[in-house]
């Protein structure tokens, strides 16, 4: 048998949280390991079946090695999760277990090789312990950044520091909420993250309560893989592997980079050609496009949504503007113009690997970071929710690639439009020293990214631990099925 059809008998089973990050991230990973020479079966929900299906039918459609399998619809629609998020986490962490093992069951049944390894999202948890019953090892991927997964693990301390239990450093001056991370927890080297940065989840219980349910959960896996690289949390990993049981393996960035040969792409359920928007890439100067997206799952207000048109208009920087849901007048305040674009969905990568694009205003989902990182893009950070008060201040303070549009402790204030074309122009400009640092800095990150994943480097290797570590258990346990067969 050749070496190649060998390897694919080392079948793996993904499951993602259901949504669309979270489906984008670990779909990204099924690729490389399916280029690896897995077999991977991909489960989703029907809804996300649906929704995979149509964004591929008439695009790049998924290698070879990579098929999908569908549980009933028992949680919300994906297009209503904002709505009630914690809710959404109640149904996942309750409802998909009982269909999902059902599935297992049937897949037991059929032919084929064995499954050799659940990867599941961490935000899955309950995988963990299907895994652990069934004698399958569970590889959990955490789609964040490490450096939240590190804050959720010591969480306790953090607790203390809060309630005044623990006292800062000797000599920190700061209130509360701007002591930073490596105040309250020992041992961690110096981090630029604060307790205000933890403020979007910190004070609702039921959301820590899953969060905190997600880092416990890795205490029973095999393995904790992030979609980061290791060189942008090099600290954060290292402490992590110390007081892990498991092994911990970055594996990023962890972007859709094997797709961007293809000619026409979908991303994240929405089709796009090139004709959408790269002729008129093509046409602008080099850096000098701003990418504009904040993402798909929470957005900024109407009124604020308004300032940015208006910032857009008057910084007279040429634009990109990625608007799911375009509303009355917005197209009227950036003006009738030609040094813009609006779009409900593009190929993100793709777009911000073009030439032309000098700059991505960001939300700082951690997919969008990790691509912009990639692309080498600076970055004029807006976090929205959840873990990305913590990815902006990576960007600003301790990659160094981005400018910070507004702080999240001061998250209520409306940014008006003469601020926001005023950090537009900056990020954009060419002639400024700060800028010119923060462009070659973002080069310089996305170096690093490409040596990382290429053949020799550190999420490669990683990669190629994680295929050993689980394709190894089930040629033992092929070879003791053979032994007691021939016995």
């Amino acid at each position: 048998m050749a070496a190649t059809d060998e390897r694919r008998r080392c079948h793996i089973v993904a499951v993602p949280f259901p949504g669309r990050g979270h489906v984008n991230a670990m779909m990204n990973l099924c690729r490389l390991l399916a280029a690896r020479g897995a077999e991977v079966t991909f489960v989703v929900t029907e809804e996300w079946l649906g929704l995979i299906l149509s964004s591929s039918a008439a695009a790049a459609p998924l290698p070879a090695g990579i098929r999908l399998r569908a549980i009933p619809n028992v949680i919300p629609s994906e297009h209503g999760r904002a709505a009630d998020h914690t809710g959404f986490l109640d149904a996942v962490a309750t409802e998909m277990e009982a269909p999902f093992e059902r599935l297992l069951d049937r897949l037991e049944e059929e032919e084929g090789p064995p499954v050799a390894a659940l990867v599941a999202d961490s935000y899955v948890p309950w995988v963990v312990g299907v895994g652990n019953l069934r004698g399958v090892p569970v590889c959990s991927l955490f789609p964040m950044s490490a450096s939240f997964f590190y804050a959720y693990h010591h969480f306790d301390c953090i607790q203390a520091c809060l309630a005044d239990e623990r006292a800062p450093a000797a000599g920190a001056t700061a209130e509360k909420s701007e002591q930073r991370l490596d105040q309250c927890v020992p041992d961690l080297a110096s981090s630029s993250i604060t307790l205000s940065d933890l403020k979007p989840l910190i004070h609702n219980e039921r959301t820590v309560k899953h969060v905190l349910t997600v880092v416990s959960s890795i205490r029973n896996a095999q393995c904790l893989l992030f979609t980061t690289m290791y060189e942008l949390e090099a600290s954060i990993i290292d402490s992590l592997r110390s007081a892990l049981p498991c092994p911990v393996l970055p594996i990023g960035p962890c972007v859709p980079y094997m797709t961007l040969e293809d000619q026409h792409s979908k991303s994240n359920g929405e089709l796009t050609s090139r004709g959408d928007c790269f002729t008129w890439l093509d046409s602008q100067p080099v850096n000098s496009v701003l990418y504009v997206s904040l993402g798909s799952f929470l957005s900024v207000s109407a009124s604020q949504l308004d300032e940015i048109a208006l910032g857009l208009a008057a910084s007279k920087v040429r634009f990109l503007w990625i608007l799911r849901e375009q509303p009355a007048g917005v197209r009227e305040l950036v003006g009738d113009t030609n040094r813009g674009m609006t779009l409900a969905w593009c190929d993100q990568l793709k777009v911000l690997c073009h030439p032309s694009i000098g700059g991505f205003l960001t939300h700082c989902g951690m997919n969008s970071t990790l691509e912009a990182v990639f692309a080498g893009v600076p970055m004029l950070t807006l976090p929205l929710f959840f873990d990305q008060p913590i990815d902006s201040r990576l960007i600003v303070e301790e990659w160094k690639t981005g400018l910070e549009l507004r702080d999240w402790t001061d998250k209520d204030r409306l940014i008006d439009s003469e601020e926001i074309a005023k950090a537009i122009k900056k990020l954009m400009a060419s002639d400024e020293a700060d800028t010119k640092a923060i462009r070659r800095r973002a080069l310089e990150w996305k170096e690093d990214s490409v040596r990382a994943v290429q053949k020799g480097g550190s999420s490669y290797n990683n990669l190629s631990s994680l295929m050993e570590m689980v394709c190894s258990s089930q040629c033992m346990e092929l070879d003791q099925q053979c032994s007691e067969s021939s016995a």
